[in-house]
């Protein structure tokens, strides 16, 4: 059964940091692309980073590019977006997901970068990151 998971949400002060995890389950994490999207209350999903299953290449949005970094550790099938110098707008839930890419995917994340949320094939459940003083 293909799942993921996320954890390490949680509730932080302006400028602090949080590292999400998201572990990978009946399938090989080596051969996906895995992305973090967020959506905050009243918003639409948003992609926040992804990371390639070729050569490992990472892609940011904008909103988080300097402090979010994405990983990936195959031997623990887990995948990461570590969060620095947080602000109240990165306040959501984070989700991950991932796809086995087929050619025109990869060829779409390299030219665009983020795929966007329908390229994904599983999803977790998410996790809650509130960012307040």
């Amino acid at each position: 059964q293909v799942q993921l998971v996320e954890s390490g949400g949680g509730l932080v002060q302006p400028g602090g940091s949080l590292r999400l995890s998201c572990a990978a389950s009946g399938f090989t994490l080596d051969y996906h692309v895995i992305g973090w999207f967020r959506q905050a209350p009243g918003k639409e999903r948003e992609g926040v980073s992804c990371i390639s299953s070729s050569d490992n290449s990472t892609y940011y949005a904008d909103s988080v590019k300097g402090r979010f970094t994405i990983s990936r550790d195959n031997a623990e099938k887990t995948a990461y977006l570590q969060m620095n110098s947080l602000k109240p707008e990165d306040t959501a839930l984070y989700y991950c997901a991932g796809v086995y890419p087929t050619a025109a995917q990869s060829l779409l994340l390299r030219r665009h970068g983020l795929l966007p949320e329908n390229e994904y094939d599983f999803w977790g459940q998410g996790t809650q990151v509130t960012v307040s003083s």
